[in-house]
């Protein structure tokens, strides 16, 4: 029996609004009409290598630190950067930015690295700028429900 194609998602959560965006990010890829993914979500520090890995498409949210991405997705990165490296080329993958006033420092950053690591991005880079707003929990519910059709038809 061929196993269900795995969905990785890590988000940095510092806050009950980023919390709500990765929820948001997971009711979209657990949509009903998607029951043959398997949903893995890991915190930056949980996540290990062997979760990339075992990962078929990965989507990674973080928050716009000192222009930068978080300090835990960064670190997340630095720790399966070299043992995926080769493995997971052409990863189906997706990011999301919840930036203060631009956010553009946290995405350059983030597409570099999986531009190193030779990841395939379904989508632009989500960035959700300035005061919290509804509307952003629609983006990436959006986002989660793009990732996980994808994978359900076969396509990535």
């Amino acid at each position: 029996m061929k196993a269900l194609p795995t969905l990785l998602i890590v988000a940095n959560c510092p806050s009950d609004n980023c919390i709500r965006l990765r929820d948001a990010v997971v009711q979209g890829a657990s949509n009903d009409t998607f029951d043959d993914i398997r949903l893995v979500v890991r915190e930056p520090l949980q996540a290990e290598p062997s979760d990339v890995l075992d990962a078929d498409a990965v989507i990674v949210g973080t928050t716009e630190n000192f222009g930068y991405m978080s300090g835990l997705i960064k670190d997340f990165f630095e720790r399966i950067y070299y043992p995926c490296l080769e493995q997971t080329e052409a990863m189906p993958c997706a990011l999301y930015v919840k930036g203060g006033l631009d956010g553009q420092g946290a995405r350059s950053s983030m597409e570099k690295i999986i531009t190193g690591l030779r990841w395939k991005p379904i989508a632009d880079t989500l960035v959700m700028r300035g005061e919290f707003r509804d509307e952003f929990l629609g983006q990436c519910e959006e986002l989660g429900m793009q990732m996980a059709a994808g994978l359900d038809a076969g396509i990535y």
